[in-house]
């Protein structure tokens, strides 16, 4: 994607509230055998030194699926598996040893690159690995002795902080040491997971060879909560899917609000996820990434703020700072994010029975959406709850949307009184009109 001067000033100015969010937080990030194996790898280190630079504490958690699978197949050794965990025998072990040692250092040097003309020019980051996973062995299940196929024990989150205070990156491997001296191999997802729970992470990141998690009609979920998700997504995953989105509710359920799943192979998903209120990839979330609510006083700039463009084209009667705060009590809001995204107001008249739906306006990045049909069920609702039949709208450039969501043109004598008396006579606005049921 090339961005023109213009808007990549709109860019850098949209992503400036992220940043301020992203500093000083905890990331931990899992990388996929595929990952560190696909040729996007180099991008996702430079973002990832972009991270580092803007002060986000960064754990990095790789995996090593497929390059033990190789090293089985080079060896001529069986590959086996049981409810899709690996049975790790001991020749399949040094198999384990061998490629996630390769890959750490892989990594390593990756995240040690300063060429002049990389982007990792003068970043310096200092790389640290260590014994921070205890593991013990699965044991036996289903008959089936796992061997050195272990769980996570404890994750040393003191230790891995005191090196995220220093401003080092902590590089995690699937690999987890006991207190008798054994090497067992671990699910990535399961450290991942589990690293993010003990460290009290901001948010978990997970790289996948899809752009997210897809439902059953194949469409890509941009943002949904882990309880729904269980429901909706979990029966129409694949296998790298079902292991991701496992990892997510394992997260959510240990205290990881945000929990992020992006595809390996788009160049800048990670900053677009990360910077952008759209995201590129799958959010679970344990908070309300998008709401509606009435409005309060400090949403006062936000409403201005979105309501402006259409005061400056006259399509919206020019409303003060003071009017707005007034009124505020009278909004509802639509709110992504933390930024105001949709606006609409609800006038009552003083004829008991009368209310005027004002200021109905969404941003122009979500208009395609149904969220204009949201705020007036949203509006009629409050209407309803305060005994008005009559639900009026006065608009200049929008009346064919009203009418096909049940207003009717009617007289600007059919207004109440009070209202009649502010009419905008030299707007010369059209009068719709809406019954609304009991």
């Amino acid at each position: 994607m090339i961005l023109n001067t213009t808007e990549y000033v709109k860019f850098f100015r949209q992503s400036s509230p992220y940043i301020h969010a992203h500093r000083g937080k905890t990331f931990v990030m899992m990388l996929s055998g595929e990952t560190v194996d696909h040729p996007n790898l180099p991008h996702i280190i430079h973002d990832i030194a972009l991270l580092s630079s803007l002060g986000v504490r960064l754990v990095l958690v790789h995996g090593a699926r497929p390059q033990i699978d190789e090293r089985i197949r080079s060896r001529e050794l069986e590959r086996v598996f049981h409810n899709d965990v690996r049975v790790t025998d001991k020749a399949a072990l040094e198999c384990v040893k061998d490629a996630v040692g390769s890959l750490r250092l892989k990594l390593e040097a990756q995240l040690s690159t300063g060429l002049v003309n990389s982007p990792m020019y003068g970043s310096r980051i200092r790389v640290v690995s260590g014994n921070y996973v205890t593991a013990q062995p699965l044991g036996v299940v289903d008959g089936i002795d796992y061997l050195h196929s272990g769980e996570v024990r404890r994750i040393d989150a003191k230790g891995i902080s005191r090196q995220l205070d220093e401003g080092n990156v902590v590089l995690l491997s699937c690999i987890g040491l006991s207190s008798t001296a054994e090497i067992f191999n671990l699910p990535v997802e399961s450290v991942a997971h589990q690293t993010a729970q003990e460290l009290k992470a901001e948010k978990l990141i997970m790289f996948s060879a899809n752009k997210g998690l897809f439902n059953a009609e194949g469409e890509l979920t941009r943002s949904i909560r882990p309880l729904e998700a269980r429901h909706k997504l979990l029966p129409c995953q694949d296998a790298e899917g079902r292991r991701l989105l496992m990892a997510a509710l394992e997260a959510g359920q240990g205290g990881v609000m945000r929990t992020h799943i992006i595809s390996h192979e788009d160049d800048g998903s990670l900053l677009v996820e990360l910077f952008t209120r759209d995201g590129a990839g799958t959010l679970l979330t344990l908070d309300r990434y998008e709401e509606m609510r009435t409005a309060s006083i400090e949403d006062v700039g936000g409403i201005l703020e979105l309501i402006r463009p259409l005061e400056e084209k006259g399509i919206l009667v020019r409303r003060s700072r003071k009017q707005i705060e007034r009124e505020i009590g009278l909004f509802s809001v639509i709110v992504r994010d933390g930024m105001i995204i949709g606006c609409a107001a609800l006038h009552l008249f003083k004829d008991g029975h009368s209310g005027e739906l004002a200021c109905i306006v969404v941003h122009p990045d979500y208009r395609r959406s149904d969220r204009g049909d949201v705020l007036l069920e949203q509006i009629e609702s409050r209407a309803r709850e305060e005994g008005i039949s009559r639900l009026f709208v006065l608009t200049t450039r929008t009346s064919h949307w009203f009418a096909e969501r049940g207003f009717e043109q009617v007289m600007v004598t059919d207004l109440p009184q009070d209202r009649q008396n502010s009419y905008p006579v030299a707007r010369a606005s059209k009068v719709l009109m809406k019954t609304l049921d009991e």
